[in-house]
């Protein structure tokens, strides 16, 4: 009897299928600027808890534009991603650092279901209201011998933390459904890797700018540029 061969097309075609299989995501890049003259971050007054609070320069973050205009703390994400994957919850929870009374990182992209550790490195009275519509909101108290709060979030979207304590403590918080999201970064240039080919509706976020939308066509292998120009206010 003959020893049975594989043959060498079948072979063939079964090397080009997975390649297939693992070549239809591509990602989508670019950078988002600001049209006109930036204005320059304002400063702030630390009306309370000098020892602590004063030890830190606080500026207006609510805008920040770099000196090639590039966009600081955009929230770019697919509105109608197409193939139900969902972002990764991380093993270690992340966090809100309370730190020179300030939230840092001021913006953070968490998934839906994550915990999140809320700390209180200052070590004094903070206190943590969330302004959510679609998680519960709550306004709770946090005292210096509470170094750790947990909170867990549930459902999608983008909401305003503060403290009620010290007014000029503010953040921002982006739950999010899907993994296809990205922050743009010092010089406004973000990216979203692993997205599968295909047509969709790109959201840029800014907390001052608003809201704007872009379509894009992603390819099975390689990158599409999706830079945008937020007008002038």
């Amino acid at each position: 009897m003959r020893p049975m061969r594989t043959p060498i097309l079948s072979l063939t075609l079964l090397a080009m299928a997975l390649v297939a299989g693992t070549a239809r995501a591509g990602e989508i890049i670019g950078k988002v600027k600001y049209a006109g003259a930036a204005p320059a971050p304002k400063k702030l007054a630390v009306t309370k808890d000098q020892a602590i609070c004063g030890k830190v320069e606080h500026l207006e973050e609510f805008l920040l534009v770099g000196a090639d205009k590039g966009v600081r703390n955009v929230v770019v994400s697919l509105t109608d991603p197409k193939d139900g994957k969902k972002m990764t919850v991380p093993p270690k929870n992340p966090a809100i650092d309370q730190n020179g009374c300030r939230f840092v990182p001021r913006i953070q992209i968490i998934p839906a279901g994550a915990s999140v550790d809320i700390v209180n490195s200052d070590g004094i009275l903070h206190n943590i209201h969330t302004w959510s519509k679609d998680n519960t909101a709550f306004n709770k108290a946090q005292p210096k011998f509470k170094k750790v709060m947990t909170e867990k979030f549930d459902k999608p979207e983008i909401f305003r933390i503060s403290c009620d304590v010290h007014s000029w403590m503010n953040g921002w918080l982006v739950v999010a459904g899907h993994p296809y999201y990205a922050l743009s970064d010092n010089a406004g240039t973000f990216k979203i890797a692993d997205v599968p080919a295909g047509s969709y509706t790109l959201e840029y976020w800014h907390e001052k700018l608003g809201k704007q939308t872009k379509q894009v066509t992603v390819p099975a292998t390689g990158s599409v540029t999706a830079d945008f120009e937020y007008a002038a206010k």
